[in-house]
């Protein structure tokens, strides 16, 4: 995908499944799915794809979450990251940036691959917020302590929106997280929104009020969900997030009906 003269790609590193009622559902509705059984399998399960995006924007190049790593507990599984990467053309020591939308396990997977920083080049962002909650905060993560305090030599907190490179900010969106982060690639009068978990499935898109169990802030998760779809719908603007099926982007609409995603 080119938008304008950013090239971003999608990286794929595996795959997760789950079943969709017990994971994403509207609250009190006893069988939320039955209008959109089309985004599962036959057996009420959601696959969702693990892994990142490349933003390739002048001399630099990008990578927009770490997928899920070398992992495979039955229900997850990855691996495939720096393959992916490869048949673009790019080896871990092209990498120049590693940006995180939030620390979940699924999104740093190859940050550091058994103690040892995956991309050495790169310097590491994550917002503080995050960075707290998972590993320095009084509830921290052990998994995530253990996988992402070898970035510490490398890695630059932040608290605030900023440029991570030309053409690509970072806007905070709390919720899903407490650091939760979209990335918005703009350029030639176009933009890309790279979403995180802000949204897991595009039914959410049009779903106002679907509620996801990882949410840390359920109100916060869907105020800023809510808010990002509506101020694209009926855009040029794409929406995507690694979890949306062949990690396709596409455009919000509201024509001849409610809000929905419509991959490109």
């Amino acid at each position: 995908m080119r938008v304008g003269e950013i090239e971003v790609l999608p990286v794929v590193d595996g795959v997760g499944v789950e079943v969709a009622a017990e994971i994403l559902s509207r609250p009190g509705v006893d069988d939320p799915w039955a209008c959109h059984g089309g985004h599962l399998g036959a057996d009420g399960t959601l696959r969702l794809p693990l892994g990142g995006f490349c933003v390739r924007t002048g001399d630099r190049t990008v990578l927009v979450d770490a997928g899920v790593g070398a992992f495979d507990d039955g229900k997850y599984t990855g691996g495939g990251l720096l393959d992916s990467l490869s048949r673009y053309g790019i080896e871990p020591g092209d990498v120049t940036d590693v940006v995180f939308t939030h620390l979940h396990f699924d999104h740093v997977g190859w940050a550091a691959h058994q103690g040892e920083i995956v991309f050495p080049q790169a310097t590491y962002r994550a917002h503080q917020a995050d960075w707290e909650h998972f590993v320095t905060g009084p509830a921290a993560d052990p998994g995530a302590v253990g996988k992402l305090s070898p970035l510490e030599p490398r890695l630059e907190l932040f608290d605030a929106d900023f440029t991570v490179a030309p053409g690509l900010d970072a806007r905070h969106a709390p919720g899903h997280t407490p650091g939760s982060t979209i990335y918005v690639v703009s350029s030639g009068g176009r933009r890309a929104l790279l979403l995180g978990d802000v949204v897991h499935s595009v039914v959410q898109l049009g779903e106002r009020d679907w509620q996801v169990i990882w949410d840390v802030d359920p109100a916060a998760a869907s105020a800023v969900r809510n808010g990002v779809a509506d101020e694209v719908a009926d855009s040029e603007d794409l929406v995507v997030a690694a979890h949306f099926p062949g990690m396709r982007f596409g455009r919000v609409v509201t024509t001849d009906g409610p809000r929905r995603f419509v991959a490109t």
